[in-house]
């Protein structure tokens, strides 16, 4: 949720903290709602998690403030309380009056958001934002308010008192305020929203017009869970605990970035979350961005064992089937075994067989392979509909745990939904639908359609579980992006510019790469194209062409938007692989059809074999039981507004 908290226009020179500036932190984690039909499952769990998370970057327990609904399990000498509306407030002006210049307030906010009309004049949109804590009830005519909500001047009063003094505000907001244009309909995650007519907010309240309160003056950066014109979910982890999309993938990030800035954290986050269950996009403003993050996060890639077992869990994004090789130390040093995590939860995972005594610390060799694609149960988008689905429900399988997709009957077909359930996110017919090819069935028509998706989730997976992500680590391969927007008919194009990723694509825009090796290593280079509706297309190399760089050595390529699709995000895929001498070329776009290498006889490097069989849990390791070379998956995400396929270019 955007807190109305605008901009800095000025320059400032960034600096981070003196050592001895002090830290302070409100976590605030609304699960259950006093007087509202609202309660939510996964707030008082990102509270615990983000008290957890600032503790392990530095922050002293007796400075931190915990406002939640349910305080079970929290760090020990933590302050804590009931997240009502005069609490947050009074937690605020507490830890902003002990504060002195160069000191840092955190506030972090998990639960509802909302908006109301304006009645101030001092909103440019016409309407407040609301942070709803828990003793928040409804509209109330006689103050012209819903009461005991924390609306977006009552925030921006405090951080500039606090910007005042000299004290740097962060903000990590894990709600949202956008309520309409959306149809959330049966999926598993629950929206952290509450629209007007729930509040009781009356339809004919006008906002007033009026000056749009003047921005923010200081050093302060908001990291928000979504775009304001998206929804922010919450989801169950496989122990069934709950947690914010964003809050999860904020802390995971949090936890590896010792020297990373808040951009950098911003960016890492958004790459684990465009993974994830929905597509919401997390946001960020202030002037701090650019700023590096306190504390120092973990010194090591490694996770601790204890008493036999890795004291690391979902939290930390491991699952059953994950491989870990053993290590007596935290950096270095010889592995002394490769095992695999059978039970995990939230924060604890047991091994497949005993760990040698020696073993202390577990590092990540590879993400399990994919779990085969399942779907939830059916919904009708409208109950009133009268066409028969009989053909098309007769076709899916049965709905299985952990749905990766959703499946919406309307406009006399199928669409497909993330876990969220929201129906044509993007605009009018964006959720992808599955139409019947000629003399294809629906039965035939969903076979091939799940079998595209289930390929094309896959990959992506594997092909994320295997480079990870590196905050502030010097990748080998640097990639920049121009773009030519489309010209009348598709027939002329427009002048070239930097591609800029808040801006939507449209059909026949050039999407033009630059791909740079920055090491010292040959490097072989690949590029793939995800599409919204779960396909792989190949983009590079293509026709047999050489793709190995030298050091130092680019390449250009160009792929354009087609027309005929709607709506989406789409993905490219820049992966580079080192080249050992006298070594066939790594040529990954072998993945990208359906079947794979295993269609494809002359495909034998070990990373591409490697590849198939994480792809393939019943495929032979073909003797590579551990991961033959480093991979990097350079990542970047396309709104497209309407388009297709893209098609590769020649340059």
């Amino acid at each position: 949720m955007r807190t109305g908290f605008p901009t800095l226009t000025l320059t400032l020179a960034l600096l981070a903290p003196p050592a001895h500036a002090e830290i302070r932190a409100v976590v605030v984690g609304v699960s259950d709602y006093l007087t509202l039909d609202a309660d939510l499952k996964g707030p008082a769990n990102d509270a615990r998690l983000m008290a957890e998370t600032l503790i392990a970057r530095g922050v002293d327990p007796a400075r931190i403030t915990v406002l939640t609904s349910d305080p079970t399990g929290l760090p020990a000498g933590t302050t804590t309380g009931q997240p009502t509306h005069d609490a947050i407030l009074a937690a605020l002006a507490a830890a902003t009056g002990a504060s002195a210049k160069g000191d840092t307030v955190v506030f972090t906010f998990s639960g509802h958001g909302a908006q109301a009309p304006d009645l101030s004049g001092d909103e440019g949109g016409g309407y407040d934002e609301l942070l709803l804590p828990a003793d928040s009830t409804g509209w109330k005519g006689a103050i012209g308010a819903v009461e005991n909500a924390l609306i977006d001047d009552d925030l921006q009063a405090w951080a500039q008192t606090a910007l005042d003094k000299g004290v740097q505000v962060i903000g990590l907001i894990d709600a949202c305020h956008s309520a309409t244009g959306f149809r959330a309909i049966g999926g598993q995650g629950v929206p952290r929203v509450i629209d007007e007519a729930q509040l009781g907010i009356p339809d004919d309240i006008t906002p007033v017009a009026g000056t749009p309160a003047p921005p923010l003056s200081g050093n302060f950066v908001f990291l928000y869970s979504s775009q304001s014109d998206q929804r922010s979910f919450e989801y169950p982890m496989a122990d069934g605990s709950w947690h914010g999309e964003f809050t999860l993938r904020l802390a995971q990030t949090l936890r590896d970035a010792p020297d990373a800035s808040w951009a950098q954290v911003l960016a890492a986050t958004t790459e684990a979350m465009v993974q994830g269950p929905a597509r919401q996009m997390p946001d960020g403003e202030g002037p701090l961005l650019s700023a590096q993050v306190f504390g120092t996060g973990n010194t090591t890639d490694r996770f601790p064992l204890k008493d036999g077992k890795l004291a690391a869990g979902l939290l930390e994004g491991l699952s059953e089937g994950a491989e870990l090789t053993l290590y007596a130390t935290p950096a270095g040093g010889d592995p002394l075994a490769t095992l695999t995590l059978t039970k995990v939860t939230a924060r604890e995972a047991t091994f497949s067989a005993p760990p040698p005594e020696t073993a202390q610390w577990a590092e990540l060799t590879a993400a399990p392979a994919p779990a085969p694609l399942t779907l939830a149960a059916p919904v009708l988008a409208d109950p009133a509909d009268a066409r028969n689905y009989a053909a098309w429900t007769a076709a899916l399988s049965p709905p299985g745990p952990n749905p990766a997709l959703g499946p919406i009957l309307t406009d006399g077909t199928i669409a497909l939904a993330q876990a969220d359930g929201t129906l044509d996110p993007q605009g009018p017919g964006s959720t992808p639908r599955i139409h019947p090819e000629p003399g294809e069935t629906p039965a035939q028509a969903v076979a091939r359609t799940l079998d595209q998706a289930a390929h094309g989730l896959a990959l992506r997976k594997v092909l994320a579980g295997a480079t990870g992500r590196s905050l502030t680590g010097k990748a080998p391969l640097a990639m920049t992006i121009d773009r030519r927007p489309a010209g009348a008919d598709c027939a002329k194009p427009g002048p070239e510019t930097r591609f800029d990723p808040a801006t939507a694509v449209s059909p026949c825009d050039q999407i033009w790469l630059t791909l740079t090796n920055t090491s010292g290593t040959a490097q072989d280079v690949s590029v793939l194209y995800f599409t919204a509706d779960f396909r792989v297309q190949p983009i590079f190399p293509a026709q047999n062409l050489s793709n190995r760089l030298a050091p130092g050595e680019s390449t250009r390529v160009g792929l354009m938007i087609e027309p005929g699709s709607t709506a989406g995000l789409e993905e490219i895929w820049a992966l580079a692989v080192p080249a050992a001498p006298d070594a066939p070329r790594v040529d990954l776009t072998r993945l990208a059809p359906l079947q794979g290498t295993r269609a494809y006889a002359g495909a034998s490097d070990p990373m591409t074999l490697w590849l198939e069989a994480r792809m393939d849990p019943d495929a032979q390791s073909r003797g590579f039981t551990l991961k033959p070379a480093p991979l990097t998956m350079l990542r970047q995400v396309l709104h497209l507004t309407q388009g297709d396929t893209p098609a590769p270019m020649e340059n």
